[in-house]
């Protein structure tokens, strides 16, 4: 599956568009490589994403087969490994 459209299903990020351009401005790493919109996920990437006023990194359990998650079933797909809120001056 594509990253931007993963980081849309697994609400990282709340819509595609805004997760296609957080990609093409290098804000989104994966396994600490900068990646891209199209770049393909896999199980047990770690997607690292380093905002404005957050830094978050979480690890792929599990493709999702759906165009549609629920919130309470996100523990299933990705695993938060660390995140962070940083103030914005």
């Amino acid at each position: 599956m594509r990253l931007d459209k993963f980081l849309k299903l697994t609400h990282l990020i709340k819509r595609r568009t805004v997760a296609h351009e957080a990609c093409r401005e290098g804000f989104i790493l994966i396994n600490g490589k900068v990646a891209k919109p199209s770049t393909m996920v896999r199980v047990n990437d770690v997607i690292t994403l380093n905002m404005y006023n957050y830094y978050k990194e979480v690890q792929v359990l599990l493709i999702p087969s759906t165009n549609q998650i629920n919130k309470q079933d996100l523990d299933k797909y990705i695993k938060i490994l660390n995140y962070r809120t940083e103030k914005v001056t």
